[in-house]
């Protein structure tokens, strides 16, 4: 489940040349940026890759296949031509985004059609297995969203089969932090030291919302909410926290020694069996907790990921960046130049992505706003899993990383539903 495509912030300056060229020099171009920052339209990357044609299909309508769609529509050469689901009334608003593709209700019609080379498997978690399975062993390139099962055994499964098909097949995790060019450019800053030793880190998500969803049938209602279920769901941090515990596995290069979670069903007493607020401290090694905290409740705060340095902190928050730094750290070379801008009660230094590339387009950033609202990271996700098919390169987010991150969100909804600490061991994150 992507949770990322939020409504960007309004857009401010955030660069001038001089910091603009400095962290050009220092880091390199990343490629791309969002919905609120300086970007330009195309990556010089994906430039350079042929737009040559992708067959694809959509298995699963709900929202996140609606995502996913709306976001293919603008990935040169994908050519969706199935959108599958088991219910046909779904088919409808599919067919809205994708007019050109044929709706099918049975997903191996799909598999058996040669001209699809692609598919993007969004059905609930639990059902993630034996389609991908299938859709491996049809010769099929795969994309999971994550988790990418509701327990620890199918994500294994899932992921050996993955592993065994490449490189011929493309396997690509649903992690979108992973080929988010905005997470990539901070974790530049992250491998340079420039947070100092990494002491603590944290994340949050925060949003107001029910997670449930009516429907005209007993039958139907329960089948879309399987979020609710125990017997389904992975829960808060299953669907959403994963996102943010992939992002600490990744930047703290590290997988997590133990988790101790707990959490309760607060606002929304509705019958459900799964908690609308949680907390989790998840241990890394070294001693260096991941505290995350979600509710269903309020959305105040909405959703963001800190790692805090001796030196420095780095705040990610929705589609931009910032990095704080500590009156003690060393003087960077470029921090004089950098655009700085108030974050609540502190001043923060933006970090930017492309910035470099704008300047070697004859462009200054403080100056140049190209905006290309459709890139946002379901954009780049899907992007980047075409690109792998085309080039015949892995992604970021293969079957080791979706695997990974789908342990530590399962054994941490673990932690939550027995309010108590589990500890992991390293047959787990054996596949």
């Amino acid at each position: 489940m992507a949770i990322h495509d939020e409504n960007s912030l309004s857009r401010r300056e955030l660069l001038g040349r001089g910091s603009a060229l400095a962290l050009g020099l220092m880091l390199g171009s990343a490629s791309g940026l969002h919905a609120e920052e300086l970007h330009p339209a195309t990556n010089e990357a994906d430039d350079a890759i042929p737009a040559t044609p992708v067959g694809c299909a959509v298995i699963g309508l709900g929202e996140q296949g609606r995502n996913i769609l709306t976001y293919l529509a603008y990935v040169k050469g994908a050519n969706v031509l199935y959108v599958c689901d088991n219910y046909p009334a779904s088919h409808k608003k599919a067919l809205e985004l994708a007019p050109k593709a044929t709706a099918v209700t049975e997903y191996k019609k799909v598999l058996e059609d040669k001209n699809v080379q692609a598919v993007w498997v969004t059905t609930p978690t639990h059902l993630h297995k034996q389609i991908v399975l299938d859709a491996i062993a049809a010769g099929k390139h795969v994309h999971c969203e994550a988790p990418l099962a509701s327990t620890i055994e199918d994500a294994r499964a899932i992921a050996r089969a993955g592993i065994a098909a490449m490189p011929k097949q493309i396997f690509h995790a649903g992690l979108p932090s992973r080929t988010n060019p905005q997470h990539d450019h901070v974790l530049k800053f992250v491998r340079t030291g420039a947070l100092g030793s990494v002491a603590s880190a944290k994340a949050g998500w925060n949003k107001k919302t029910s997670w449930r969803r009516t429907a005209p049938n007993d039958a139907r209602q329960s089948a879309l909410n399987w979020r609710l279920a125990k017997a389904t769901s992975t829960g808060i941090v299953g669907e959403i926290g994963i996102h943010s515990f992939d992002v600490a596995n990744w930047f703290l290069k590290a997988q997590p020694v133990a988790v101790t979670g707990f959490g309760n069903i607060l606002a929304w007493k509705d019958g459900r069996e799964v908690a609308d607020t949680v907390q989790c401290v998840v241990e890394y090694p070294g001693g260096i907790p991941f505290n995350y905290d979600a509710t269903l409740a309020n959305s105040f705060n909405g959703q963001f990921e800190i790692f805090q340095g001796g030196d420095a902190a780095v705040l990610m928050r929705e589609l931009r960046a910032w990095m704080f730094k500590e009156a003690d750290a060393p003087a960077l070379g470029w921090e004089v130049y950098a655009y700085k801008e108030k974050v609540g009660d502190e001043t923060g230094i933006a970090l930017v992505a492309d910035a470099s590339k704008l300047l070697k387009d004859g462009k200054e950033p403080s100056k140049n706003r190209e905006v290309a609202p459709t890139q946002t990271p379901t954009y780049w996700m899907c992007q980047k899993f075409v690109d792998a098919i085309r080039t015949g390169k892995p992604t970021d987010s293969g079957p080791k990383e979706g695997y990974d991150a789908t342990v530590t969100a399962i054994t941490a909804n673990q932690a939550i539903v027995s309010n108590g600490r589990v500890a992991f061991t390293k047959e787990m994150f054996t596949i």
